[in-house]
């Protein structure tokens, strides 16, 4: 049996906030469901969504999003716009270039080029 990944679901605190980050980082439209659910569906990428849970994040992501840039410096400026902190600096080796960023809630992602 083969299966696809439907969305990619992110437990947070205020899944509205994050929705909209989100949308505006890959583009398409934050869709509110519910105060505990909202998604946004980008055009090219698998739906992420985000779930309200009543406890804090306590620990670093067991997994995190590789977002492709053009221009990773320009990408991330535009995610700090946003509301997303970046991690570190701009880190260049054999296979490209990436920047690590938190989202407004803390959950790592990173632009990629090359």
């Amino acid at each position: 049996m083969r299966a696809r990944v439907e969305e990619i679901v992110f437990d947070c605190a205020e899944p509205p906030v994050l929705a909209r980050f989100w949308a505006g980082l890959l583009g398409g439209e934050a869709v509110e469901r519910s105060a505990d659910w909202a998604y946004v569906d980008p055009p090219g990428f698998v739906r992420v969504a985000f779930q309200r849970v009543p406890e804090g994040k306590a620990a670093k992501n067991r997994l995190h999003l590789d977002v492709s840039a053009g221009d990773v410096d320009t990408a991330a400026a535009e995610a700090v716009r946003l509301g997303a902190t970046p991690v570190g600096a701009v880190v260049a080796d054999d296979h490209g270039r990436f920047q690590v960023m938190l989202d407004p809630e803390g959950n790592e992602f990173c632009f990629v080029a090359g």
